[in-house]
C-alpha cells in the first residue's frame, strides 16, 4: 500500500487555492494524507503563525489563512491534513518536498490567452525537475465539486518511451476516480508519396485507408503494452485510440472534457548539466483546459 502523502504548494493566490481545492478530494480518494505546504518568505516566523492560526485557538487576521480555512471548511470529509513550512528556493524546496511525496499538485500563474495556457516559470521549473508526479491545474480547471461530477482520465501513449510509471499512475487515478481510461497513442503519418513525387503542394488530404498498415501495427503493439495493467486494474474501462499525427494537439482536444491528461515527462539531456522535458508534455501544460500530471521515471537519472 502506498502511504506517501499528497502535496500541494499554497501561497495564499487564487492560482494556488485552486490546486489546493482539486488536491482535497484526490487524496481522500487515494486514502493519503495531505500535506499543505508553503515556502516561507524571508520572515520564518509567518508561516508558523499561519500554522498556529489553522490549528485551535484565536484566528489572526491573514488573508491567506482564512483562504486556506475557507477551502478546508464545509466538507462533509476531509483527508487527513499536515501543514509544512519549506524555506529557499521555490523550485528546490518543492524538489525536496517531492521526494517523500505520492504527487505533489501546483497551480498555474498564466495570464492565458486565445488557447493557451501560458505557465510560471515555478511550475515548469518542478514539472520538469521534480522525483515524483506533478499536477498543475491551470486556471480554468474544474475542481472542487465540479471537478468529481464527469471527466475520463486520458493517457498519452508513446509506445517507445512512455514508462511503466506513467501508465500505472494513469490506471491508479482511473480506478479511484471510477472512471474510464482512454488511451492515446499516435503515430507519424504517412507522407503523400504519390503526391510529393508529383510535386503537388498543399498536398490533398490523405485517404483513411492508406493509413490502415499503421492503425494495425500501432493498435497490436499498444494492446500487448496495456494488456499487464487491464490485468491489474480489471474494474478499469479501457478506451485505446490510436491516431496519425500530432500527440500533443490530440491530447489538448481530449483536455477539452476530460478530468485529468497524464503524460510522461520524457525527459531529454540536451548537453551536460542540461534538462528538459518532451516535447508533447511541454506543449500539453501551456495549452490543456483540464490538470495535467506528469509523470517521470523512477528509473531517470
Amino acid at each position: 500500500m502506498d502511504t506517501r502523502p499528497v502535496a500541494v504548494a499554497v501561497d495564499g493566490s487564487d492560482h494556488s487555492l485552486r490546486a489546493l481545492e482539486w488536491a482535497i478530494p484526490t487524496a481522500r480518494r487515494l486514502a493519503a494524507e495531505l500535506v499543505i505546504a508553503h515556502v516561507l518568505p524571508d520572515s520564518t516566523q509567518l508561516w508558523a503563525a499561519r500554522r498556529s492560526a489553522l490549528g485551535p485557538g484565536p484566528a489572526l487576521n491573514d488573508p491567506v489563512t482564512d483562504r486556506i480555512r475557507a477551502a478546508l471548511s464545509g466538507r462533509d470529509e476531509l483527508p487527513s491534513v499536515r501543514f509544512d513550512s519549506l524555506e529557499g528556493e521555490v523550485p528546490d524546496a518543492l524538489h525536496a518536498l517531492g521526494t517523500g511525496a505520492r504527487m505533489l499538485v501546483m497551480g498555474s500563474r498564466g495570464r492565458g490567452g486565445f488557447a493557451s495556457l501560458l505557465l510560471g516559470s515555478n511550475s515548469l521549473a518542478v514539472a520538469t525537475r521534480a522525483p515524483c508526479p506533478v499536477v498543475v491545474v491551470p486556471r480554468l480547471a474544474r475542481t472542487g465539486l465540479d471537478e468529481r461530477t464527469t471527466g475520463r482520465v486520458v493517457l498519452g501513449l508513446n509506445l517507445g518511451e512512455t514508462a511503466d510509471d506513467v501508465i500505472e499512475f494513469a490506471f491508479v487515478e482511473a480506478a479511484a476516480r471510477r472512471v474510464p481510461l482512454q488511451v492515446l497513442t499516435a503515430y507519424p503519418a504517412p507522407p503523400p508519396a504519390a503526391l510529393m513525387v508529383a510535386g503537388e503542394y498543399p498536398p490533398a488530404p490523405l485517404d483513411r485507408d492508406q493509413y490502415e498498415p499503421a492503425d494495425r501495427d500501432v493498435a497490436r503493439e499498444q494492446a500487448e503494452r496495456l494488456s499487464p495493467f487491464e490485468a491489474r486494474f480489471p474494474g478499469v474501462e479501457v478506451d485505446a485510440l490510436i491516431a496519425p499525427a500530432d500527440a500533443a494537439g490530440h491530447l489538448v482536444d481530449a483536455s477539452a472534457s476530460a478530468a485529468l491528461i497524464v503524460v510522461g515527462r520524457h525527459r531529454r539531456r540536451l548537453k551536460p548539466g542540461s534538462l528538459l522535458m518532451g516535447s508533447v508534455a511541454h506543449a500539453v501544460l501551456h495549452h490543456t483546459e483540464c490538470p495535467v500530471a506528469v509523470v517521470p521515471d523512477r528509473g531517470e537519472d
